[in-house]
C-alpha cells in the first residue's frame, strides 16, 4: 500500500537527516536555558577569599565571626597591614579586605569593581549590615576601579565573547562553505594558518574598538592584541579539531562547550565567587573563562595572576592544532598526491 499524498509530502519535506539536525538544535537549546540560568538565577557568594587587617586579637575574632557566618559566603584570613591587603587584592589573591580601626567605630573595607562591580556591591552590603549589628559603620575603597565606561566590569567578558564567537564561525565557515573539501594533511594546515591570520586580525581589532575607539576598557593595547588573538585562535583551532574527528556535528560540540558551558561559567555577568560549584569549578578550564580572567588582569590588575588562564588558552590552541593535523593524517593523504613509483 504505498503511503498518502500527505505522508510522502512530510516525509520529503522533512527528511530523517534534517529531523537529525532539528532534534540536536533543540537539544541545544534545552541546555542553554538549563546552563544560563542554572548559573545566573541566584548569585550567592561562596567562600570569596577576604583578608582581615586588625590588631591581632581582633583579627582572629573577627576570621572566627566571618568563618561562622552560613553558607559560608566569606574565606578569610589575616593580612599583616592596609598596605599588603592593596597588593593582595590587585595580585588577585584576595577579593577585598576589612580594615578594622581600632580606635574608633568607622572600619573601611577595599573592594576592586574591575573585577566585577556585582561582587564589590555584595561584599559591601554584607559587610555593611555586619558593622550595623555591632553598631559600628563602615566606608568603602575601590582599590582597582572598573572604567566609567565600562558598566559593571563587563566589557573584558563581551570582548572575550567576541573573539570566541570569530574563532569558531570563522573556522566552521572554512569547513563547511562551498567547494571545502574532506580535511586533509595540506588543506588542514592552510585552514590553521589562515585562522591564525583572523585571530590577529580579530585580536587586534577587539583591542582597539574597546580601547582607543569606544574607551570601554583600560590596559596595554599590544597586551589585548596578544590575547585577543590567542583566544581567536584556540576556538578556532579548536573547532576545526571538532569538525575533523566528528564532522558536522563537531559545531554543535564547539556550541555546546563554548557558548552553553563556558559563557555563564566565564565570570563575566557574575564573578566566579557568585557563581554555583559546577560552574565556578568549570569557568577557569574553557576559553571563555580564561579569557575573561586575562582581559580583566590586564585592565584592571597591572597584569597578574595571568599565567594559569593563558596555559589554559595556549592548551585548547595546541591541542587543537594537534588534532586537527592528526585527523587529516589518519584520514590519508592529498587526493591530487601520486604516490612514488617503486624501483
Amino acid at each position: 500500500m504505498s503511503p498518502s499524498p500527505f505522508r510522502a509530502e512530510v516525509k520529503d519535506a522533512v527528511t530523517p537527516r534534517a529531523t537529525l539536525l532539528v532534534t540536536g538544535v533543540v537539544a541545544l537549546a534545552l541546555l542553554f536555558i538549563a546552563s544560563y540560568v542554572g548559573a545566573l538565577h541566584d548569585p550567592k557568594p561562596r567562600n570569596v577569599p577576604f583578608g582581615v587587617v586588625a590588631p591581632e586579637v581582633a583579627a582572629r575574632q573577627t576570621v572566627d565571626r566571618l568563618e561562622g557566618l552560613p553558607g559560608d559566603p566569606l574565606s578569610p584570613r589575616t593580612v599583616p597591614d592596609e598596605k599588603t591587603a592593596r597588593h593582595q587584592i590587585l595580585n588577585r589573591d584576595i577579593d577585598g579586605a576589612l580594615l578594622i580601626n581600632p580606635t574608633g567605630t568607622t572600619d573601611t573595607l577595599l573592594v576592586a569593581t574591575g573585577g566585577g562591580r556585582v561582587l564589590a556591591v555584595t561584599l559591601e552590603n554584607l559587610l555593611a549590615t555586619l558593622e550595623r549589628s555591632e553598631a559600628r559603620t563602615l566606608r568603602t575603597l575601590d582599590v582597582a576601579p572598573a572604567d566609567p565606561h565600562d558598566a559593571n566590569g563587563l566589557t573584558s567578558f563581551y570582548v572575550t565573547v567576541g573573539w570566541c564567537v570569530g574563532g569558531y564561525l570563522c573556522a566552521s565557515i572554512m569547513t563547511i562553505s562551498s567547494g571545502a573539501g574532506r580535511p586533509t594533511p595540506r588543506r588542514s594546515l592552510i585552514r590553521l594558518i589562515a585562522m591564525a591570520a583572523v585571530a590577529l586580525v580579530a585580536g587586534l581589532g577587539g583591542a582597539l574598538i574597546v580601547g582607543p575607539v569606544l574607551g570601554a576598557l583600560p590596559g596595554s593595547i599590544a597586551a589585548l592584541w596578544g590575547v585577543g588573538a590567542l583566544i581567536t585562535f584556540a576556538v578556532g583551532a579548536a573547532t576545526l579539531a571538532f569538525q575533523a574527528v566528528f564532522g558536522l556535528a563537531g559545531i554543535g560540540l564547539v556550541i555546546l562547550i563554548v557558548v552553553i558551558l563556558g559563557n555563564p561559567s566565564a565570570g563575566g555577568a557574575l564573578p566566579p565567587p557568585l557563581l554555583p560549584p559546577f560552574w565556578r569549578d568549570l569557568g577557569p578550564a574553557l576559553p571563555p573563562g580564561a579569557g575573561t580572567w586575562t582581559t580583566r588582569s590586564i585592565a584592571y590588575f597591572r597584569g597578574n595572576d595571568t599565567t594559569p588562564s593563558l596555559l589554559v588558552l595556549s592548551a585548547w590552541a595546541a591541542a587543537g592544532t594537534a588534532v586537527t593535523l592528526l585527523a587529516a593524517m589518519v584520514r590519508g593523504k592529498d587526493p591530487g598526491q601520486t604516490p612514488t613509483a617503486g624501483p
